[in-house]
């Protein structure tokens, strides 16, 4: 018998639209993965098991010719609605309520035929690069021993370990593209206004957008396009492009690893092999990038908490918060973004696309950190991913993309990143490295 678990999502919507399998077989192997996994991953805060089977069936229903991903199987995260179901956002400070609409980007998945599986587990509000909280922890299938990173770990987890194809996650300083990078996934982060964002209490003052998980770039690529709807979706130009390869961390002090910054070296000879133009050559990053980054990611959740009982949020939640109050109103008038962005307008000028690790090392242990204290958890997540927060900030295109591999056999990743309307150069650069290097789509988990 032919089975459905571990196909990419362009293949699963292929056989539905072809009649080679039906969206109710397709969601019920899924979901019979998530059972029987999930318990030792945590990727799950909820699984729609009826609603989503019920929901497969109502396919029948429509055109599946018309529909880019008909009866495929997606996980949502946690803070996007999903209608009838409650938005927890990782916290036992929200309310249990259900929602009575769709985001958008989940109404634009399930306009192409998607079928929402569950909703993912997330760090409270959001905040973290570990995903752990009172809904439990998500772990990385590579390894569980270790975090899926966060704070969209619980999708990518999901999506790693293929109980489902694709997920839907958010990014605000890195939180899509450091659980890509820890589980082995494509992740893109659009640029700013390129998918509908409504997230939080102002998207973290315009910082955090959406975006695709995906084990190809082919899924991302089609993933992106309905969420874009349909802006941005060929592959890109393919002439041989300008490529800035930098294997120093933006935010001064922190220190990049050997595995990361190989993956990074042998990227640059895969894409120069390709007939890209690769040099060696230093964004112009500021010193002060790494306390601007720390008064942002701060202060957006502060306005996050604005309206929940601290009483009910842990402990590094609320000292985040307590910090970020300092600075709300410093941030709203700063013009520190936009002076970011002119400092480097003439790199991207002379560079078409900067390749970077995407992070500095491997992920933390899949642990509690929700109970440990707050500069505890802002070192390990800053000694992590360092890397990421730049491209929030100016509000550009960045990626994650699975190259080579950390002692012991885990993905590693490095970080492509453009300038505003260079998504589909990202993409057509990533699909060059899965050509050069082609890597292990799921986690050996069962």
């Amino acid at each position: 018998m032919t089975t459905w678990v571990g196909r990419t999502a362009a293949e699963i919507a292929a056989a539905v639209r072809e009649k080679r399998v039906t969206p109710r077989e397709v969601v019920a192997e899924h979901l019979a993965r998530i059972e029987r996994l999930d318990g030792g991953i945590g990727a799950f805060r909820t699984v729609r098991a009826g609603s989503a089977l019920a929901e497969a069936e109502a396919l029948a229903a429509r055109d599946l010719d018309r529909l880019p991903l008909a009866g495929v199987p997606v996980a949502v995260k946690d803070n996007l609605a999903v209608r009838g179901e409650s938005n927890r956002n990782g916290s036992a400070a929200t309310p249990d309520t259900p929602a009575a609409h769709d985001h958008v980007t989940v109404a634009r998945l399930r306009a192409a035929g998607a079928v929402v599986v569950g909703l993912t587990n997330v760090p409270e509000l959001c905040v973290f690069g570990t995903t752990d909280g009172v809904h439990g922890i998500a772990r990385n299938p590579w390894d569980t021993a270790r975090t899926a990173g966060g704070s969209s770990g619980g999708s990518a987890a999901a999506v790693a370990a293929g109980m489902v194809p694709i997920a839907l996650g958010n990014d605000g300083m890195g939180s899509l593209r450091i659980p890509a990078a820890h589980c082995g996934l494509v992740g893109l982060k659009p640029g700013h206004g390129v998918i509908p964002a409504d997230i939080g209490h102002g998207d973290w003052f315009g910082m955090s957008e959406n975006g695709p998980l995906a084990t190809t770039v082919e899924d991302a690529r089609l993933m992106f396009s309905v969420l874009a709807d349909g802006g941005a979706a060929d592959p890109g130009e393919t002439t041989a492009r300008k490529v800035a390869l930098s294997v120093r961390s933006p935010l001064a002090g922190m220190r990049v690893t050997r595995p990361y910054t190989t993956a990074a070296r042998q990227a640059a000879e895969a894409l120069a092999g390709a007939g890209h133009r690769v040099r060696a050559a230093e964004p112009p990053y500021p010193l002060w990038l790494g306390t601007t980054s720390l008064a942002h990611w701060t202060a957006g959740t502060a306005v996050d908490a604005e309206d929940l009982d601290p009483r009910r949020l842990t402990r590094r939640t609320r000292v985040h918060a307590a910090v970020g109050r300092r600075f709300v109103a410093g941030v709203r008038t700063s013009g520190r973004r936009e002076e970011l962005r002119r400092r480097l307008e003439p790199f991207f000028e002379e560079h078409d696309v900067l390749l970077t690790p995407a992070l500095a090392r491997r992920g933390p242990a899949a642990a509690a950190w929700h109970e440990r204290g707050w500069l505890r958890n802002l070192l390990a997540n800053s000694a992590c991913s360092p890397m990421t927060p730049p491209w929030n900030l100016t509000g550009w295109p960045a990626m994650s993309v699975p190259f080579g591999t950390l002692p012991g056999g885990a993905p590693c990743a490095v970080q492509l990143v453009g300038r505003p309307g260079s998504e589909a150069l990202l993409l057509d650069l990533a699909g060059r490295l899965e050509q050069a290097r082609p890597w292990r789509r799921t986690a050996p988990v069962e």
